[in-house]
């Protein structure tokens, strides 16, 4: 199945070239920058035990309530549709104090859904789809993960072994301004570290530029390119890889 809400970075389009490339065996998988959890929703179970983690409250607020109050979730996003001047509204109010858990996570849906780009900023002004039907597969798949809302340093620390495959897809260098989490060029430097360090195997993905292929030099880097889904042509990519 395909993800659920639409996210800056997703990897639906390079979902098949991705997973190809996992080991044949593991026993734990972790998306460090879950984002959209594409790749996590591309299979129905990937390892024995499976964790998704973002930095961003909003979005690990959504998954959580997906996972634990569908029914709730369905009502609350049933009540929006498709307007320019809805989603400013409802922008400006998940800004505000009080609301519960559900509610930030109906908002959060719909503003995704009908943003540019899923930038959560700008309008999309397209005709999106703001049923919440696909939310009975999406509690189903979440049924076994682990949800976590770490920095990934801290993530990896927590789950690493000898049977842990880490899927990271960071921010990309020079993108980090689309994110509302800053990732700094320290950043990109503390996870080539904790990379280098770990027990288990690690893939990631990045954008093709020498800084990267620079910074992980030491590593296997695999090329690879994708429809670029925000204008005409292609965009380079790497996949990186410990194994």
């Amino acid at each position: 199945m395909k993800s659920f809400i639409p996210w800056i970075g997703g990897k639906n389009l390079l979902a098949k070239k991705i997973i190809p490339m996992f080991p044949d065996s593991f026993q734990r998988y972790i998306e460090v920058f879950g984002g959209g959890a594409s790749i996590l929703f591309h299979r129905e179970r990937h390892a024995k035990t499976e964790v998704y983690n973002d930095l961003n409250d909003g979005l690990v607020n959504l998954f959580r309530c997906a996972k634990f109050h569908r029914t709730e979730l369905q009502k609350e996003i049933s009540g929006y549709f498709n307007s320019r001047t809805l989603f400013n509204e409802i922008r400006q109010k998940m800004e505000l104090s009080g609301l519960t858990d559900i509610q930030r996570a109906g908002m959060f849906f719909v503003v995704a859904r009908l943003s540019f780009g899923a930038n959560m900023r700008t309008f999309g002004g397209q005709p999106r789809n703001l049923s919440a039907d696909c939310l009975e597969l999406v509690e189903k798949r979440l049924e076994n993960v682990v949800i976590e809302n770490l920095d990934f340093a801290e993530l990896i620390r927590k789950y690493d072994s000898a049977e842990s495959l880490f899927y990271c897809d960071p921010p990309y260098n020079s993108t980090e301004r689309y994110y509302n989490k800053r990732f700094t060029s320290a950043d990109h430097e503390r996870l080539r570290a904790i990379l280098s360090q770990i027990q288990g195997r690690f893939i990631l993905s990045y954008n093709d530029c020498d800084e990267v292929r620079e910074l992980y030099r030491d590593f296997k880097i695999v090329p690879v390119q994708r429809q670029n889904n925000l204008s005409e042509g292609f965009y380079k990519e790497l996949i990186i890889k410990n194994f």
